[in-house]
């Protein structure tokens, strides 16, 4: 099998489609650039197919590197066979495979082996054929000085039988498969840890037991995470007798002599190798689909986040909120530059408002200040309550902006690197500020497990949580573009094509030149050669360029027939962007080449009617319930607004702006049955909910959304 029909097996995409994206893979380019520039090649796939045909092309390689492993492994222990080698060959299940190679496995020493050292393998034989009689006087030709007696000699013999049984590929097969269908998942609390304050949020596992087919991902990862924490044992369990009856029926041929000593042999291999593998082996399956369930959920999270409206280039006071420390303040140009910071203490214990009023006036007046941005942590919301009394002369704009992450961003080398003369609490103001400008730019600096989206993403898989999460961050940016004389090292890092080291180079030579010109400049960064051009450059804009084409997703590629449609309308190119009704008179079908065909000239006519423009909305101003301080004021029964903040398999969470925020259950979204929170709700949206329960002294708030 090849790795197109390996390929083409999983997906339900035309064979030539998948064959020409193998070849722009193998030509070095990227996810986003064959999406964006090659749709003609590919059939129009997008991101996510495209990324699907990559995914298994790798497993298909991973799947032959291990065939390759495990066919050199047996020749070497002149084992292969070629009736043993062709099914090998023919297998694409890497747990086959597995199955395949368990015979020959390095293992420790077993007691199959000392049985074989002292000379029981012909004995094991013969039993396990089932026509011979008089075994007990047989056993007795196999005594010997390790071989004290003829039972000692049936052991042996059975546990050699055992590790047969447990290497039988259609024994484990069908095992394994009522496993993955009946096994039952048990959690029972260690009772030494049974009061401990941690464990009481694993409390209703204390006594678990459910399908584990059936199990949803954020609960079975939690009971896992129970078990991790040494608060509770689990354990995978199948019906026994239908287990043993099963390898009994396909085991034992008649009644003979040995037919006792089979049954033993089987009640052992299934006690002791059977059924602590093929556990072990579907709770692993099972925790892998719940990775990735769990991954899916963050992924997206981590999309609508990363996508949030951006507020755009305005000039911003940012307050990173705080009782006793006080309230850290910075005020930010329109490229996200400090300004100025300080700090100010309208809060308890200080209670310096009125200077607090009078400081905050005063930057708003000097540094013309456009919008204010405040961390919603400790102390936000009474830091806002504090904002709002204030009078200013003109209308600005108050944002309550999510800061999770920003004390990991202030830490970080890359703020020591952009703020390294100020401390990390100005830091992370600067971070809530520029979140607000622009989330996309700024939340790419921190690392995407700590923005605080997503379901137990700390136990999942975390190469593959890490691999998923920046395919996510460079769908987005490459989704919106950026600007190639503002953008950061961590934002360039993530433009198709270009990478850590390549970024630091176009940000060294940006800090040595002056801004860039045009996209031509690129090829002037060391070692940017042309394959590296060709994949970034659409996905970098410049801003006033003397080629407005170089601020649009118009592949500089195309530039000449974006000339040429120009010139056919006697049109200098700058007069033809933007014009609608003159790009509505082109047809495409024109200038269809073998270069270019029909859906990538259709993509540069709809973005010249709007070039450069950002795929994001605006951010809006949201106003919570100003009665609303701390939990003790909610009541059961009350509509209040919100915004999601968090999405999980479950449902979504919701901030009411107090310290807590509350569960909408997936069953409290809408009416009927909603497989994917998605469905109805997305991450920053604004929503009415209305209160169902308040547990005060457990923190937890449950609600149902008002359509």
């Amino acid at each position: 099998m090849s790795n197109l029909n390996f390929i083409q097996q999983k997906l339900n995409i035309l064979a030539n489609n998948i064959e020409s994206t193998l070849k722009l893979f193998a030509e070095d380019c990227t996810i986003p650039f064959i999406a964006r520039y090659r749709k003609d090649r590919t059939g129009n796939l997008d991101e996510v197919q495209i990324e699907d045909i990559y995914k298994l092309n790798k497993a298909f390689s991973e799947i032959e590197k291990r065939k390759e492993s495990i066919l050199k492994s047996i020749e070497e222990q002149n084992a292969l066979t070629s009736d043993l080698k062709k099914k090998i060959e023919q297998s694409f299940d890497l747990q086959e495979l597995e199955d395949f190679y368990l015979p020959y496995k390095k293992k420790r020493k077993t007691k199959a082996d000392t049985s074989r050292e002292n000379g029981l393998e012909p004995l094991a034989r013969i039993i396990m054929a089932q026509n011979a009689n008089g075994l007990l006087s047989l056993a007795s030709k196999y005594l010997n000085e390790n071989v004290k007696t003829e039972e000692d000699a049936f052991q042996g013999a059975r546990d050699i039988m055992a590790e047969w049984i447990n290497e039988n590929i259609y024994v484990r097969k069908n095992l394994r498969r009522l496993f993955q269908k009946t096994a039952l998942i048990t959690s029972k609390v260690i009772k030494t840890k049974a009061e401990e304050e941690p464990a009481q949020k694993f409390k209703q596992y204390f006594n678990w037991q459910e399908s584990l087919d059936k199990i949803p991902s954020h609960r079975l990862l939690a009971i896992l995470r129970a078990e991790t924490e040494g608060f509770v044992h689990v354990k995978i369990e199948v019906e026994k007798n239908e287990a043993l009856n099963f390898m009994d029926k396909t085991l034992v041929k008649n009644n003979s002599e040995s037919a006792e000593h089979i049954y033993s042999a089987i009640e052992d291999s299934y006690k002791r190798l059977l059924e602590p593998s093929l556990s072990t082996e579907v709770l692993t399956d099972a925790k892998a689909k719940a990775d990735e369930k769990s991954i899916q959920v963050f992924a997206e999270n981590l999309s609508q986040l990363l996508l949030a409206p951006p507020l755009g280039e305005k000039r911003i006071l940012a307050i990173d909120p705080g009782f006793r420390t006080g309230c850290k303040v910075v005020c930010l140009d329109e490229k996200g530059d400090l300004l100025h910071n300080e700090t100010i203490f309208p809060h308890p214990p200080q209670n310096e408002t009125a200077m607090a009023v009078k400081k905050i006036k005063s930057l708003i007046s000097a540094y013309n200040i456009e919008a204010i941005s405040i961390g919603n942590g400790t102390a936000g919301r009474e830091t806002e309550f504090f904002i709002k009394k204030i009078r200013f002369e003109r209308d600005l704009e108050v944002f309550v902006v999510s800061e999770a992450g920003a004390s990991i961003y202030s830490a970080s080398k890359i703020a020591r690197e952009e703020f390294g003369n100020y401390d990390v609490t100005v830091r992370g103001a600067v971070s809530i500020g520029r979140r607000l400008s622009d989330p996309l730019a700024e939340l790419v600096k921190i690392d995407a497990k700590s923005i605080g989206v997503g379901q137990y993403q700390h136990d999942v898989n975390q190469t593959k949580l890490k691999n998923e999460l920046d395919s996510v961050v460079m769908r987005c940016v490459n989704s919106v573009g950026i600007n190639l004389n503002t953008a950061s090292k961590s934002l360039l890092s993530y433009v198709s094509g270009i990478g850590e080291k390549m970024a630091e180079n176009i940000v060294t030579y940006r800090t040595e030149n002056g801004a860039f010109q045009s996209r031509k400049d690129l090829k002037k960064v060391p070692r940017l050669g042309e394959k590296a051009f060709q994949q970034s450059s659409a996905f970098l804009r410049i801003h006033n360029a003397k080629n407005p084409l170089d601020n649009s997703a118009v592949h500089p590629e195309t530039y000449a027939l974006v000339d040429k449609m120009a010139k056919d309308l006697k049109l200098k190119s700058e007069a033809l962007i933007g014009d609608k009704e003159k790009i509505k008179t082109i047809d495409p079908e024109n200038y269809v080449s073998e270069t270019i065909g029909i859906l990538g000239i259709k993509d540069i006519l709809k973005e010249l009617e709007k070039p450069g423009l950002d795929p994001r909305k605006s951010a809006k101003v949201f106003e919570f319930d100003p009665t609303l301080k701390s939990i003790k004021n909610l009541k059961v029964g009350m509509t209040v607004p919100g915004i999601v903040n968090n999405i999980t398999a479950f449902g979504c969470f919701v901030d009411l702006g107090i310290k807590e925020s509350g569960l909408v259950h997936i069953s409290q979204l809408k009416e009927g049955f909603v497989s994917d929170a998605n469905e109805v709700v997305k991450l920053q949206q604004h929503v009415t909910v209305k209160v169902l329960e308040v547990d005060e002294d457990r923190k937890r708030i449950q609600l149902t959304l008002v359509l």
